[in-house]
């Protein structure tokens, strides 16, 4: 990942991220150390049957934790592949990092995006997102945890709204 979609990743995980100590040196609080995830360590999964429709890959990144209660993944999106409409109790930011996508918040019109591209997914807002009809998408999604859950799922896209224009 080049350096500026990795600071737009900061920026993005940032909101989400609780208020953990900064561990400024000035007290007896014990700092974590760093650690490294490196890549393609973490087994990708299949985005479930229920939730998507294509075919889906979730490349996991990192899980939600304590202190930064985010968790985040690369989800690409084979051509036609989506997901179903959901919300997110704490929101979700995605990253659009190759190919070319739709997302459609419930009521509004489907949205085409591209690399570069930052989705805000308020929390509680109805939505979904994939990749366009013909052209693979891979985005970063960074979502918000609150008691442990990440996702509401719903019903399915149908073809029609998916379709639309």
């Amino acid at each position: 990942m080049n350096k500026s979609l990795f600071c737009i990743a900061v920026c993005v995980a940032a909101p989400l991220a609780g208020g953990a100590d900064q561990g400024g040196g000035g007290g007896a609080t014990a700092v974590a150390a760093q650690t490294i995830a490196r890549a393609g360590t973490q087994a990708p999964t299949t985005g479930a049957m229920d939730n998507f429709d294509g075919r889906v890959r979730v490349d996991p990144l990192f899980a939600a934790t304590g202190d930064i209660r985010a968790s985040a993944a690369y989800v690409t999106f084979e051509p036609g592949a989506r997901s179903a409409w959901h919300t997110h109790p704490a929101g979700q930011r995605l990253v659009v990092i190759s190919g070319v996508g739709r997302t459609q918040e419930w009521g509004k019109p489907v949205q085409e995006i591209r690399p570069g591209d930052v989705i805000v997914c308020p929390p509680g807002v109805k939505h979904w997102h994939g990749a366009a009809p013909t052209i693979a998408m891979t985005h970063l999604a960074v979502t918000g945890s609150v008691d442990g859950k990440t996702v509401q799922w719903m019903e399915k896209v149908s073809d029609d709204q998916y379709n639309a224009r």
